[in-house]
């Protein structure tokens, strides 16, 4: 008898592949449950982590689970002090290196983990630009539709910019990542746009 085709995807994904991606999610939503966005919302952090997930999933047609796991943990070391090794051990190296790529070091000060971000960015992985230009564009996305209370029209501004510097070096591996990250700085610009008129 031959094996069910619900089994494998027309791309070749094994069923296990993804049982292991949506062990990721549980993982994350685990890792980040008392942690909420910046914004006025005050959102789950996870809905950030899926919004990631689906966009590295769209941009490569789902061929790459390892790089959607890596999508869902990407903050688990930085924000949540998960140890590198556990990732690698629980979903393997290469979904570890890709994190251990987009992970800042916290032991540096804000304005130099910043202005690194923007001198390595060319020098990532294509897995790794992918991934930080997905967050960069759920970022620029929450600025545009839930902007942190906190957060003064010239920070905003400040961040779109910056964001803008980062994705610099990371173009030329997803035209249609590339294509949400300018909608999404667009939209940002435009909501800041409209506060600023408020505040005037």
């Amino acid at each position: 008898m031959k094996p069910s085709r619900v089994l494998s995807s027309p791309k070749g994904k094994t069923m296990k592949e993804w049982v292991t991606v949506l062990r990721a999610a549980d993982a994350a939503a685990r890792w980040h449950v008392h942690q909420r966005r910046k914004g006025s919302a005050q959102e789950p952090y996870v809905n950030h982590l899926l919004e990631v997930a689906s966009l590295v999933t769209e941009a490569t047609h789902g061929k790459d689970p390892d790089l959607v796991i890596a999508a869902l943990l990407h903050d688990a070391v930085e924000d949540q002090e998960v140890p590198a090794e556990l990732i690698a051990r629980e979903f393997g190296s290469k979904v570890a290196a890709i994190i251990g790529e987009v992970t800042d070091d916290k032991t540096l000060e804000k304005a130099e983990r910043k202005r690194r971000q923007v001198a390595t960015a060319h020098k990532k992985s294509d897995q790794a630009k992918m991934l930080k230009l997905a967050d960069k564009t759920s970022n620029l996305r929450a600025i545009a539709f839930s902007p942190s209370p906190g957060w003064s029209v010239k920070r905003r501004l400040e961040y779109i910019d910056w964001a803008k510097s980062v994705a610099a070096g990371l173009r030329g591996v997803s035209p249609w990542l590339e294509e949400q990250f300018d909608r999404a700085a667009e939209d940002a610009q435009r909501s800041v746009a409209v506060a600023r008129g408020r505040v005037q």
